[in-house]
């Protein structure tokens, strides 16, 4: 008989569930919004129970769309928004509402934190940033009485997955794959650390359990099949942050593998063979792969693929991303001189709001397709600056190839720029919906049907014809890279005086 599995993805947006066969082949996908709530300036929410509702009616969606017989349905996973933080009740109801990662609520808590990034880095592999430890403290000193009533802090994955199984609080759990986030784990080891819930005053009650990704949490309770559409007692697998879910879901399964997430956000992750966190930098966050003895480095930029929409919407005079891409493949590299640094809604790795969009050395000569261009290697030089910080961390290992999925991979253009400038030959997915398909995935390997979850990965996503990059364009765009830096560095002070001046004016 048959076996099918389903991956459900918990998004800042929606709630997106997918039906795959073994082999990886995509069945049925279903999308379900979810609505993002602004009680007050800076705060950003989503409820729960939207994340539960919209799980269930994008599983029963995708039986629909298929006709797959739910008793083929050998496991289902969960995927989410990997930095903001649920709660749950000893009766697993819902004390707070999700605390997002757009909430800047927390920050005078992430402020205070910088006092131990170092030791927080070190021990976690992540900054401290709008993330679990700032919120949790945010709960518990501004919110007492509410605190008091949590049994456990969580995640939207783990929340929906427990809801599903009817778990109580006391079995709340977090899968590893999160605790780069936390600010109070010792992430090599896979245990909160004693040291920093001691130095941070936060109770270790409050905690889930660290279970792996594969972990069976438990299985759909009757009330919850009735609404789904599943069979009674179908495992759930604990699954894995949105993030790692995508690069298990994109074949990123072997140390010195690259990853670039070209979404509205700019993601570019490498495969590492050992936890090494960047404590000199503070770029990158360090964390754990869905595979054993796998981990992964990633610093991302806040809307790096956005900027391509605005640059289109605001100077693109009607003009398609396929017209603005052929006029700009007629600009050679570096753009005659003009630089674009691509921080639109401030910097993110490492931590800077102050510092925003900028472009430099324009000239009488230069036009739009100059801009466009420069805008294309912003990001590329960005990746550029992750990529160095990964191999001085990694020397032992050699980057050869980055695998690239999102709405920019259809970017001939932007995917000839990476190579050149990165040095590594860029392999287009054929299969884009990667991290329901990772959470998939983990769902067949926790039950069994997928025993080696590595091999499952490799051959579930097929690649299609790879870009590469050109040694002496490569060569030409290394003192590019280099003025990006100085101009970033440099321009930095400035910003700041200049977000003080705006903080202070009427």
């Amino acid at each position: 008989m048959a076996a099918y599995l389903i991956g459900v993805d918990l998004g800042t947006s929606g709630t997106k569930a997918a039906l795959f066969d073994t082999a990886g082949r995509l069945l049925a996908d279903a999308f379900a919004e979810t609505p993002l709530h602004h009680p007050r300036l800076g705060w950003v929410e989503q409820h729960p129970d939207d994340f539960y509702a919209g799980a269930l009616r994008t599983i029963r969606a995708c039986l629909e769309k298929s006709a797959v017989d739910p008793s083929q349905v050998a496991a289902i996973a969960l995927s989410g928004q990997m930095a903001g933080l649920c709660s749950v009740d000893q009766e697993w109801d819902s004390p707070t509402r999700y605390d997002s990662w757009l909430d800047s609520r927390c920050a005078p808590y992430m402020i205070a934190m910088q006092e131990h990034a170092a030791r927080i880095i070190e021990l976690t592999g992540g900054y401290p940033t709008y993330s679990h430890g700032p919120k949790l403290l945010w709960w518990l000193h501004e919110q007492p009485e509410v605190f008091k009533r949590v049994s456990k802090f969580l995640m939207p994955s783990a929340y929906v997955a427990g809801r599903l199984a009817g778990l109580r609080g006391e079995q709340a759990f977090i899968d590893d794959t999160y605790l780069h986030f936390t600010c109070l784990s010792d992430t090599a080891s896979g245990a909160w650390s004693d040291e920093l819930l001691e130095l941070l005053a936060v109770p270790r009650e409050k905690l889930p359990r660290i279970v792996r990704p594969w972990e069976v949490v438990g299985h759909l309770t009757r009330e919850a099949a009735a609404e789904s559409g599943l069979l009674s007692g179908t495992p759930i697998a604990a699954g894995a942050g949105d993030t790692v879910a995508g690069m298990l879901g994109a074949g990123l399964v072997e140390p010195g593998m690259a990853l670039d997430v070209a979404g509205t956000a700019a993601v570019f992750a490498v495969g590492l063979d050992s936890f090494r966190p960047d404590a000199q930098e503070r770029t990158l966050f360090t964390g754990r792969l869905a595979i054993d003895g796998l981990w992964f480095a990633y610093a991302y930029i806040n809307g790096g693929g956005l900027n391509v929409r605005w640059f289109r919407d605001q100077w693109g005079a009607g003009a398609s991303y396929e017209q603005l891409e052929q006029q700009a493949s007629s600009v050679p590299p570096g753009s005659d001189g003009l630089f674009f640094l691509p921080h639109l809604g401030g910097r993110v790795c490492p931590n800077d709001p102050a510092q925003r969009g900028l472009w430099s050395g324009f000239s009488w000569s230069h036009g739009k397709p100059h801009f466009y261009r420069s805008l294309l290697e912003g990001v590329a030089y960005e990746y550029a600056h992750y990529l160095r910080i990964e191999q001085a961390l990694f020397p032992q290992l050699r980057f050869r190839e980055a695998r690239v999925i999102g709405g920019g991979a259809a970017s001939g253009l932007w995917n000839q720029i990476k190579a050149d400038v990165l040095g590594l030959s860029y392999l287009p997915l054929q299969q884009q919906e990667c991290t329901v398909l990772g959470a998939a995935l983990i769902a067949g390997h926790a039950v069994g049907v997928l025993p080696d979850l590595k091999e499952a990965a490799r051959r579930a996503n097929p690649l299609r014809d790879p870009v590469t990059p050109d040694p002496a364009t490569h060569r030409r765009y290394q003192p590019f890279v280099d003025h990006y830096l100085d101009l970033q560095a440099r321009t930095a002070p400035w910003l700041h005086r200049l977000a003080a001046t705006l903080e202070a004016s009427p």
